[in-house]
């Protein structure tokens, strides 16, 4: 671990495994290639104001660099330097108002980069770097304005054909050799990630503590964000869903806005996110502290689904296994609960259960909340590895409006959600720590 010294806090990822992660990239790189990385553009918010600040999750992956305004060259074998960084120069006037700048000079130092020039340089100094390379190796289509400079650096070198210049001969997708790099996590990662996970147990209980009939979602959504907070997380990894009685039939919910009811649930999807790493849980919990017997029945098909597949998740079993436990006992449980009717193959071929359950079983998790890597390879669902990390959330939405539906069970939402590492030997589930037992979240909201 390496000390930031600007902000007093301790950095997981240290600088040799950044190092590493660029020379597995420029292994698989082509001879006389060159890779190109920019950094996400800042947002406007309104007016003269900006979003707060997420960079672009490969070059952080790459480089752990935070600043706007950076691009990262890689050049395999080159003899001045394979690692090359533009960013912006010092400027005592704008970090008064903006913030500190790491400029050049001390980029190269802190983060291991073999040289660095000033941002106002690039135009000068990349179509000299790019020309004669046979690929180029960049993400297209992410930043139109980034991608409209890509070709004018290329059509510069064009442009001087007749003085010798070659331009590359060929774009290559970045993305696909850094989706896999992403996909298997690192020791120092899991690390991160596991307290991603602590942090968004610790908000999740006090949710479950602070909740009683009368308070409103945004209530929730705000005990849960000062835990993020508190604990010195980014914030949250995405947009937190507090859903209380119909709202949690719908399934991006996120305007909070409305009261909780004594007799409804709520559901909440929420996850911090740690030194750049997403958590990403969902507990479903009565109001009141007590379900009722409809809410217990359904909960308990979910619960049962979501322990199922977390028992298939495991190295060696292909990704599609855990979907398909979650449906077989979704449709199980909704036909011994007569919402379905039917022999249960049937069902599961007609594919009866996306009335109530419409999304698949889960997504990988990283440095997106929805990480990279693909799920199918030549067509064949991917293999499960040990350093995957995915995300298990089965869920029953029963909508307001389903008049099939005996009136009884409308309107009831649930949704239970863990974060899975796949080991050698099994899985570890980081966030078990929050009650999803009826009778252990009962208990703790009595207290």
């Amino acid at each position: 671990m390496e000390a930031d010294e600007k902000l007093g806090l301790i950095s997981m990822i240290e600088k040799k495994e950044y190092m590493s992660r660029r020379q597995e990239l420029m292994s698989m790189m082509h001879k006389n290639s060159i890779a190109v990385i920019s950094s996400a553009p800042e947002k406007v918010r309104s007016r003269d104001t900006n979003y707060p600040y997420k960079q672009n999750v490969n070059l952080t992956y790459l480089a752990g660099f935070p600043e706007p305004e950076s691009v990262l060259v890689l050049i395999p074998d080159r003899e001045d330097g394979q690692v090359i960084l533009f960013c912006r120069d010092k400027d005592p006037l704008r970090e008064t108002w903006d913030g500190y700048r790491e400029g050049p000079a001390s980029a190269i130092k802190k983060y291991g980069f073999d040289d660095a020039f000033p941002i106002s340089d690039i135009d000068d100094i990349l179509p000299n770097l790019i020309e004669g390379k046979d690929r180029l190796y960049y993400a297209v289509g992410k930043d139109a304005d980034f991608d409209k400079r890509i070709m004018d650096w290329v059509n510069h070198v064009k442009s001087q054909r007749g003085n010798g210049a070659l331009p590359p001969g060929e774009f290559v997708d970045l993305d696909h050799f850094m989706n896999e790099m992403r996909l298997i996590k690192t020791k120092s990662e899991l690390e991160i990630m596991k307290k991603a996970a602590k942090v968004s147990v610790d908000a999740h209980k006090r949710a479950m503590k602070f909740c009683k009939p009368g308070i409103y979602e945004y209530q929730l959504q705000a005990e849960i964000e000062h835990e993020f907070q508190m604990s010195g997380a980014n914030g949250p990894a995405y947009t937190s869903i507090v859903g209380g009685g119909a709202n949690g039939c719908i399934l991006h919910y996120i305007e909070n806005k409305d009261m909780l009811k004594n007799g409804d649930l709520v559901l909440i999807d929420a996850g911090c996110e740690y030194e750049d790493y997403a958590s990403d849980i969902t507990r479903t919990f009565p109001v009141n502290g007590k379900f009722s017997d409809e809410q217990a029945a359904i909960y308990d098909i979910v619960l049962k689904a979501l322990k199922e597949a977390i028992d298939v998740t495991q190295a060696g079993t292909p990704y599609n296994k855990t979907n398909e436990t979650t449906i077989r006992v979704i449709t199980e449980g909704l036909v011994e609960l007569g919402l379905l009717k039917g022999d249960i193959n049937d069902l599961i071929k007609a594919e009866a259960h996306r009335e109530f359950y419409m999304h698949g079983a889960g997504h990988w998790l990283g440095l997106d909340v929805h990480d990279v890597g693909d799920y199918k390879i030549d067509g064949e669902w991917r293999i499960y590895e040990p350093g995957m990390v995915v995300t298990i959330e089965p869920g029953i939405y029963i909508s307001p409006k389903n008049k099939k539906v005996d009136i009884k069970w409308r309107g009831i939402g649930v949704r239970i959600e863990d974060d899975i590492v796949i080991t050698k030997t099994g899985n570890i589930n980081l966030t078990s720590k929050v009650p999803k037992e009826r009778n252990e979240i009962e208990k703790m909201m009595a207290k």
